[in-house]
C-alpha cells in the first residue's frame, strides 16, 4: 500500500465529503477505475478515483456510513493525515470498452458520480466521443457533489449536464431512470432518445439503479462492452456482479 498525505477535504453535508491526497509517482490509472483505501491494513474499501489520470494528486468522494468501520473515522481526516491507497487501480468503467464516435451518457446516483468526474477530466474522452452527457441523481441539492464543476463544463459546451433530486422540490425532480422512461431528459436537453446505434452508456450508482438500468438497456437491444469486445454500455462489475 502507498502511504499518502491528505492535502485537503470538503464536506458537502454530514453524510458526504471528498478529499485529496498526494500521489505516488509510480501510480498509474485510467479514468473510471477504482482502488482500495484505508487508514490501516485491516479495513480497506474500494473507492472510485475522482481525479484525472494526468493530475498530480488523488481525489476521492465518500459517504459516511453510520458506525462504519472505515468512514466513521475517514470523515474526520484533515490536512497532513496519512491514508493508505492501493497501488493497482482496476475497474470496468473504461471508455475503450465502448463504441467511439457516439454520444457518451454518464449516468449515476449518489457517489456513483465519482468515476465520471475523472472521465470528464481526461482530455481523451472528448476525442473519442461526439458528445458527453452527465446525469446525476441524489436525494437533496446539497448532495450534488461537483455540481459547479459540471455546470461550468456545460457552460463551456464541453458536456451537457442533467442533475435530479428526489427529496426536495427542484427544477428536475425524481429519479433519472424515470426521466429516461418518460423521455423528459431528452426533451429538456433537446437531444434524441438514446439508441444502441448512436449512443454509449456508463452506469454507476446504487444496486437498485444499476439493476433497473441494466435490465432496461438489455431489453432494448444494448450490448455490454469490454476491452476485448466493445459494446454500447458498461457498468462497474466489481460493485454489481456478486
Amino acid at each position: 500500500m502507498h502511504k499518502e498525505k491528505v492535502i485537503s477535504t470538503k464536506h458537502y453535508s454530514d453524510k458526504l465529503f471528498s478529499f485529496k491526497t498526494t500521489r505516488n509517482a509510480g501510480l498509474r490509472f485510467e479514468a473510471g477505475q477504482f482502488t482500495m483505501i484505508g487508514l490501516d491494513n485491516k479495513t480497506m474499501r474500494a473507492y472510485s478515483i475522482v481525479s484525472g489520470p494526468g493530475e498530480d494528486y488523488l481525489e476521492f468522494l465518500s459517504i459516511v456510513v453510520p458506525d462504519g468501520p472505515l468512514t466513521s473515522q475517514l470523515k474526520d481526516i484533515k490536512q497532513g493525515d496519512e491514508v493508505l491507497i492501493g497501488p493497482k487501480p482496476v475497474g470496468t468503467l473504461l471508455c475503450d470498452s465502448l463504441k467511439k464516435d457516439t454520444t457518451l451518457w454518464l449516468i449515476g446516483t449518489g457517489t456513483g458520480i465519482a468515476p465520471f468526474v475523472s472521465i470528464c477530466r481526461d482530455a481523451d474522452t472528448y476525442l473519442k466521443f461526439k458528445k458527453v452527457i452527465v446525469c446525476h441523481t441524489v436525494r437533496t441539492v446539497k448532495e450534488l457533489a461537483y455540481y459547479d464543476y459540471f455546470f461550468n463544463l456545460a457552460v463551456q459546451e464541453f458536456i451537457q449536464y442533467y442533475p435530479t433530486v428526489t427529496r426536495e422540490e427542484w427544477v428536475n425532480k425524481g429519479r433519472i431512470t424515470d426521466h429516461i422512461k418518460t423521455g423528459e431528459v431528452f426533451s429538456k436537453l433537446e437531444v434524441p432518445p438514446m439508441t444502441p446505434e448512436n449512443d454509449s452508456v456508463m452506469l454507476c450508482g446504487s444496486p437498485d439503479f444499476n439493476s433497473e438500468m441494466i435490465e432496461m438497456l438489455k431489453e432494448n437491444g444494448w450490448q455490454g462492452g469490454s476491452l476485448s469486445q466493445q459494446g454500447n454500455f458498461v457498468y462497474e462489475k466489481a460493485f454489481v456482479d456478486k
